[in-house]
């Protein structure tokens, strides 16, 4: 394999499919943290989970593309290790975790989020028209 295919299919979409990543795992951590089983408040989380894991694949990138189905079980790894990170962060509130720190999963995806946005948008802004 040529190192720069290599490299291309590593980085794939650069930053943009790395912030979306950590997006997506401190979303599945708040989910395992505070959904409860058969929710209103867990179908629109579980559908915006759903959207981040699957819709950046078609985020433009200068990069060449992995194949989807082998994309999207590296993500969906992502996302089960931090439901189960979130349940077991929720099982350890009071116990070994301050109850004090109950919302940290919540903050830490505001500030994903929101650095994420910033990244996209910059990406989006830096393209130019082809001549």
């Amino acid at each position: 394999m040529n190192n720069a295919v290599g490299i291309a299919r590593f980085g794939f979409g650069g930053l943009a499919g790395i912030d979306t990543s950590v997006v997506l795992f401190f979303l599945a951590l708040e989910y395992g943290r505070a959904v409860q089983m058969f929710s209103l408040d867990g179908l629109l989380m579980g559908t915006t989970m759903l959207m981040v894991l699957v819709l950046p694949y078609f985020l433009p990138s200068r990069y060449e593309k992995p194949q989807f189905a082998e994309w999207l079980i590296g993500r969906s790894i992502y996302a089960i290790f931090g439901v189960a990170l979130g349940f077991a962060f929720k099982q350890s509130l009071g116990v070994v975790v301050p109850e004090s720190l109950r919302y940290l999963p919540m903050t830490f995806l505001i500030l994903t989020g929101m650095l994420s946005c910033y990244v996209q948008f910059y990406s989006l802004m830096k393209l130019r028209l082809a001549k």
